[in-house]
C-alpha cells in the first residue's frame, strides 16, 4: 500500500520591490493627507490658541470662500479644462449681490438669484468662446476675466458699495444689506458658521458627482487626475489656511509666510502629481 504525502509550499516573502511598491502608494494616497495633519498637530501643540475652537472655526470660515472657488476649477480640471476667469466671476457675484440690495433696494434672496444669473452668463459666455468658437480655455477664460472684471467696475462706477452712500447721480443709496444675508456668512448652525455648512454640502456634491456618477467618474479617468477630486480641493484650502494662521499667530512676519505656504504646497502637490505619474507611467 502507498500512502500520499501532501507537502506544503511555504509562501515567499514579499519581495523587496513590492514592498517599496506598497509604501510608495501609501505616500501617493495619504502624503497629503499627512502634510496637512502634520502642521495642524504641530501648530496645535506649539501654539495652544491654536487649539481653541473660535480659531479653528475661524479658520474653517475663512477658507470656505477659496475652497468653493477651488470646487468649481476642480470640476473643470476634471474634464481636463482650465478656468482662469473663476476669481474674477466671484468678485462679479459680490457687486452684484451689493448692488441689488443697497442701490435697488431690494431683500437678500432677490440678490442671491442676480448672483446666481450673473454666473450663469459667464458659463454661457465661456461656453460660446470655448465649446462654440473653439478657441483653448486657459485663453478663452483669460479673457472673459478682463471682461468680468471691467463690468464689474463699470456697474458701479469705479466705486465701492456701501449702505448710505451717495451715488453717481447724487442721491443716497435707499437699501443696506440685510439680516437674512448677512446670516450666511455670519449666522451659524449648532455652532457652525454658515458658510463652512455650504462648503461643505458643496464638497459633499461635488464628490458625489465626481466619484459615484457615471458621467463624473468617467471625466476623471479618462484624464487620469488621481487627485484632482472634491476631498483633495478642500484639503488642499484648508492647508493653506492652517498654514496661514499658524505663521500668524507664531509671529512670523508676513512677507515671509508665502515662502513656506508656497514650499508646503509644492511639497503636497510632489505627494499628489509627480509621484502619481511615476507610478502610472
Amino acid at each position: 500500500m502507498t500512502t500520499t504525502q501532501s507537502t506544503t509550499v511555504p509562501t515567499a516573502a514579499p519581495s523587496a520591490p513590492a514592498v517599496g511598491h506598497r509604501i510608495q502608494n501609501a505616500v501617493i494616497k495619504y502624503g497629503f493627507i499627512f502634510v496637512t495633519v502634520t502642521l495642524f498637530a504641530y501648530f496645535a501643540i506649539s501654539e495652544p490658541s491654536f487649539r481653541d475652537s473660535a480659531t479653528l472655526l475661524d479658520t474653517l470660515r475663512y477658507v470656505s470662500v477659496a475652497a468653493v472657488l477651488g470646487l468649481g476649477v476642480t470640476l473643470t480640471m476634471a474634464v481636463g479644462g482650465m478656468d482662469m476667469s473663476v476669481g474674477a466671476v466671484a468678485g462679479l457675484g459680490v457687486t452684484v449681490a451689493a448692488k441689488t440690495m443697497v442701490t435697488y433696494n431690494q431683500v437678500g434672496t432677490v440678490a442671491i438669484l442676480a448672483v446666481v444669473a450673473a454666473g450663469v452668463l459667464a458659463g454661457l459666455l465661456n461656453a460660446l468662446l470655448i465649446v462654440v468658437l473653439k478657441i483653448p480655455d486657459m485663453l478663452a477664460t483669460l479673457g472673459t476675466m478682463f471682461v468680468i472684471q471691467g463690468t464689474k467696475l463699470v456697474l458701479v462706477d469705479g466705486q465701492s458699495i456701501t449702505p448710505g452712500m451717495t451715488q453717481s447721480d447724487g442721491t443716497t443709496a435707499p437699501g443696506r444689506f440685510t439680516e437674512g444675508f448677512l446670516r450666511i456668512d455670519r449666522g451659524t448652525f449648532l455652532g457652525v458658521p454658515g458658510s463652512v455648512l455650504i462648503f461643505g454640502a458643496l464638497t459633499v456634491v461635488a464628490w458625489v458627482f465626481l466619484a459615484r456618477t457615471p458621467l463624473g467618474a468617467r471625466a476623471v479617468r479618462d484624464r487620469r487626475q488621481p487627485r484632482g477630486l472634491a476631498a483633495g480641493t478642500a484639503l488642499g484650502a484648508v492647508l493653506i489656511r492652517i498654514i496661514t494662521t499658524g505663521l500668524t499667530i507664531e509671529g512670523l512676519p508676513y512677507y515671509t509666510q508665502d515662502v513656506v505656504e508656497g514650499a508646503v504646497l509644492i511639497l503636497a502637490l510632489v505627494f499628489s502629481f509627480t509621484l502619481s505619474e511615476r507610478r502610472t507611467a
